[in-house]
């Protein structure tokens, strides 16, 4: 998950996410077949007139039309906007890598270039790396619910920042989303029923014939790897390899595939919270065994330290520092544990300015990529067309504030921030018209590749279990360490079993654990390494968090 929900999505951005996957060398030629198994529709492929994203750019650019809705191909078309960085070499070039950058909402045309040096080098030399806006989504036909950036940016700003407090601010946040979900309908309903996960999935297969690719080569992050399950299990003939790093469970995020209203949102279904509060202490704790030159934040201990965090939050629920509210910083502070380096330090930083009473200065985000808008429009309503359309969550205001409490009980802070993630769908107008819901364990082509890393603040490792648990062929790898996704936060040695698999199919054997190239707070090692658990081969599986 990228940040869902009350985050506005120009931060979400800030907070960048992403994935990886794989198998066998050989591609093999398969005729279009519909997921019961029958003859597809018959579409034209479409056509990529690539072409530099911007003058010198290595980066190329295109525009696909696909169907609004694929089960009626002759109807009204959308855009999707693309891009492609060139496989670089030395080496023969093994074929196409599309990659998903998580979300819901996120825009792979702005976040592939942005961090395209963070995919293993490899993978760079031997793949065409192509990813787009999905359907709904940024430069592509998106939804949008304002008639202006202004009108956006006001509706925004008359909401609490981060979540509710009180009875009040909950009046004022569910009145806000009760009118998106009305500006939403009236400015295009038709859309808001076509930007499903598996309309998206449907999108990505078409790009997989217009690159010219029999079978698919993909890494999804976080959203992402939700996409990839259900591609693979929409078209499990056309899985060539696939990489789902940090991972949605899939049976959680659908409700079980059940239409009845569910009693809990689906972040809290998956344990958005459990995970993001276990990540905090983590941080916490680390924190207060170093130096304050090393984070800024310790209080010379870990014991003091988490006791200095929580007279923190007593004086900010009594008085702001600034706009910094008590909710503004705990959702500050759940997205800046997604990257270990340097966002724990700079999150250490922001938290010692607030403590000394001093309203933080702005972080500095990461250069603007090489392509022709790399600021596209990424409102909140974009993610919630598509995890509302997809997903159930509570319909019922009230019952929000219940599922606060029993959530900020078992994870503190984090559980309120993620309670308030969904309420954007108390009031969505819209159901995906085409939803998939399962089964998730269609045989495929090829294994998937799935990557959990310990401490995350958004996907739990238990996810990533449940997911390689629900596929028809999976092998879990662990990513022993913090933050979200094992691409951003990386290590030499999942890079290395990933580049095999994705290159020649090879999967990194069963139990396979990986350490982090660098522990938060420390300093910077050279490569990630195997954990043998004390013994001569890779070890197990490390535990739930």
């Amino acid at each position: 998950m990228h940040i869902p929900g009350p985050i506005s999505g120009r931060r979400r951005r800030a907070a960048v996410v992403a994935a990886v996957v794989a198998c066998s060398t050989a591609f093999t030629g398969l005729g279009p077949t519909a997921a019961d198994g029958g003859p597809a529709p018959s579409v034209p492929t479409p056509e990529l007139d690539w072409r530099p994203c911007v003058q010198g750019s290595p980066f190329d650019c295109a525009t696909a039309e696909v169907p609004l809705d694929h089960r009626d191909p002759g109807g009204r078309t959308i855009e999707l906007a693309v891009v492609r960085r060139k496989a670089t070499g030395p080496g023969a070039r093994v074929g196409t890598l599309f990659f998903n950058p998580g979300g819901p909402g996120g825009p792979g045309t702005v976040q592939m270039p942005q961090n395209y040096e963070s995919f293993p080098q490899e993978v760079r030399e031997r793949f065409d790396i192509v990813s787009w806006d999905p359907r709904g989504v940024g430069n592509s036909t998106a939804v949008n619910c304002f008639a202006s950036p202004e009108e956006a940016a006001a509706w925004d700003a008359g909401k609490p920042a981060g979540f509710p407090v009180g009875e009040k601010e909950r009046a004022v946040y569910t009145a806000a989303y009760r009118d998106l979900g009305r500006r939403c309908e009236r400015r295009d309903p038709e859309l808001l029923r076509h930007v499903s996960t598996a309309d998206t999935a449907r999108d990505l297969d078409r790009l997989r014939r217009a690159v010219g690719d029999p079978q698919l080569t993909y890494l999804g992050i976080s959203y992402g790897t939700f996409l990839g399950a259900t591609y693979a299990n929409l078209f499990p003939d056309r899985v060539r390899a696939m990489v789902l790093d940090s991972d949605w469970d899939p049976e959680a995020w659908t409700n079980h595939g059940s239409d009845e209203e569910p009693r809990s949102t689906a972040f809290l279904r998956m344990g958005a919270d459990r995970t993001a509060a276990a990540t905090l202490e983590q941080f916490l704790t680390l924190c207060g065994s170093t130096t304050t030159d090393r984070c800024a934040f310790s209080a010379g201990g870990p014991e003091a330290t988490l006791d200095k965090y929580d007279e923190l939050m007593r004086r900010l629920r009594a008085r702001p520092v600034g706009e910094w509210t008590y909710a503004r910083t705990v959702s500050d502070i759940v997205s800046g544990l997604y990257i270990v380096h340097p966002g724990w330090t700079n999150l250490a930083g922001r938290l010692q300015d607030l403590w000394r009473g001093r309203v933080p200065g702005p972080s500095a985000l990461p250069p603007a990529p090489p392509v022709p808008d790399p600021n596209p429009y990424v409102g909140e309503e974009q993610a919630g067309a598509v995890f509302c359309g997809d997903s159930p969550h509570p319909r019922d205001p009230a019952v929000y504030p219940v599922l606060e409490e029993a959530a900020a009980a078992r994870a503190g802070d984090a559980g309120r921030h993620w309670t308030w993630a969904s309420v954007v769908c108390t009031d969505w107008p819209a159901v995906a018209a085409d939803r998939y819901r399962g089964p998730w364990d269609r045989p495929t082509a090829h294994p998937v590749l799935v990557v959990g890393t310990t401490y995350d603040p958004s996907t739990p490792y238990s996810a990533a279990r449940a997911m390689a648990g629900a596929l028809a062929d999976a092998r879990l790898l662990t990513h022993s360490g913090h933050g979200h996704t094992a691409l951003f936060n990386p290590s030499g040695c999942v890079n290395e079993y990933e580049s095999r698999y994705l290159v020649d199919g090879t999967l990194p054997p069963p139990g396979t654990t990986c350490r982090q190239d660098t522990a938060p707070f420390a300093t910077p090692k050279p490569r990630g390494g195997v954990d043998t658990g004390g013994g001569g081969t890779a070890g197990g599986v490390l535990g739930r968090p």
